[in-house]
């Protein structure tokens, strides 16, 4: 009765993300109760595999003990203090371990509280770092087709959502978009480099940067691209003068078989913004980390105007930086990289299976990113909802983007659980 109690209380009071609330008079809401490991559980005892890490956040499992012990120890000592003319130290320990891990150029941090605000502090800074250095006339960003980077309004501005765009154009900043790379061969990088090299031609003085997705395109469908376009990019960035920043929100800390996924293309970014695995899925903390040479074009004395502009009430909050240490003392003492590539080996030689089916157009796989592309089914057939509502009942929250069914669960999977989360997704794809 518990369940039934919490769904109609719900209902009563909350707006929920990503949802039209009139599908709730059909399609209930799941409470949970408690979560452990990769399991959600309801207040019946239902369990559920967690197979989408609740929006790409959890790494290393629910109520993980270790980040457990890490935060309640931080909650005796110092919750929260203003990050503006004080300091603690769970977040210079955090920035000293984020500059060594990240790629080489990147040596400044400047925390905000999720994707989207970071998001949108990187593209401040890159075009304060150019109006600071004269060139006002910077102010165009670009992006890639097909890419999403948040839904403040400047994240959105930069995104390529159709819906988003149609909805809330009148309110969004001039960008411009860049051919994505088609598939993950080379040939396609080069001809995506190709077209964005011919736009800087043509307008690189007014634009301050590309943002782009590493690799991975999270809510355009995890659409993968070859790293070379990354190597191709940042030649391209260097000689036109426009800043790279790397969106790696969805993609770093280990999705894609590196760190971070710049890595695989043995590049370094003007700008990296981190989020979601962060702190391991516990508590809202977002980073970008930029150079010394932007970071010292902002370094002022105050009748100069130049200091940069930006701030948030919980920015580098101490529990959050507790759970961030936290997660990153798990990859430094349990060899979590070398463990993924065997966890995404085993999900790829199960992922071959799913080619048997007619409604399959293709499978994709980058590191623990395993996906599964239907073919044949309108929008309005809602085939995402019906995998979605076949995975609840066997317990696997799966929740694909529209036609795309994917994977990406916590790096604490077992074998059999892997099993159990993809054969159940085979199922609800065999019966569509």
């Amino acid at each position: 009765m518990k369940n039934e109690e919490l769904k109609n209380r719900d209902l009563d009071v909350l707006w929920h993300p990503c949802t039209q609330m009139k599908d709730h008079e059909t399609l209930p809401l799941t409470p949970i109760k408690k979560a452990y490991g990769v399991y959600l559980e309801d207040f019946e005892g239902n369990k559920f595999i967690d197979a989408v890490s609740s929006w790409w956040v959890n790494l290393f499992g629910h109520t993980n003990p270790y980040i457990n012990k890490k935060v309640k120890e931080q909650l005796d000592t110092l919750e929260h203090v203003i990050l503006a003319g004080f300091t603690h130290e769970p977040v210079v320990k955090l920035s000293e371990r984020l500059v060594k891990l990240t790629p080489k150029d990147l040596q400044k941090c400047f925390y905000s509280d999720n994707g989207s605000s970071a998001v949108e502090v990187a593209l401040k800074m890159s075009y304060h770092a150019h109006k600071n250095d004269g060139k006002d006339g910077k102010n165009i960003f670009v992006s890639l087709t097909n890419s999403y980077h948040g839904e403040t309004i400047g994240a959105l501005s930069v995104g390529d959502v159709e819906l988003y765009k149609q909805t809330y154009e009148p309110l969004l900043l001039k960008t411009i978009q860049t051919p994505v790379p088609m598939d993950m061969s080379i040939e396609s990088a080069n001809i995506a480099a190709y077209e964005f090299e011919e736009l800087c031609k043509e307008r690189a003085s007014e634009i301050s940067a590309i943002i782009l997705e590493p690799l991975v395109q999270g809510a355009g469908y995890m659409h993968m691209y070859h790293s070379e376009f990354l190597v191709l990019v940042r030649d391209i960035c260097d000689r036109y003068d426009v800043h790279l920043i790397a969106d790696e929100v969805m993609v770093g800390f280990g999705r894609t078989g590196e760190m971070f996924a710049c890595q695989k293309a043995n590049i370094s970014p003007d700008f990296i913004v981190l989020s979601k695995g962060l702190t391991g899925g516990y508590l809202p903390l977002s980073v970008v980390l930029t150079t010394n040479e932007i970071y010292a074009k902002f370094y002022c004395d105050y009748g100069e105007h130049k200091a940069f502009l930006h701030s948030h009430s919980y920015t580098g909050n101490a529990l959050a930086c507790a759970a961030a240490n936290a997660t990153l003392d798990i990859f430094e003492n349990d060899n979590v990289i070398e463990k993924n590539r065997k966890i995404a080996k085993y999900m790829g030689d199960k992922l071959q299976k799913f080619k048997e089916l007619k409604n399959v157009a293709s499978i994709r796989q980058t590191g623990m990113i395993c996906v599964v592309e239907l073919k044949g089914y309108s929008p309005e057939e809602r085939i995402g909802l019906k995998v979605y509502t076949h995975g609840l009942k066997n317990g696997v929250l799966l929740r694909p983007l529209g036609h795309v069914v994917y994977f990406m669960p916590p790096y604490t999977i077992t074998d059999k659980e892997i099993d159990k989360m993809m054969d159940t997704a085979y199922e609800a794809i065999e019966r569509l």
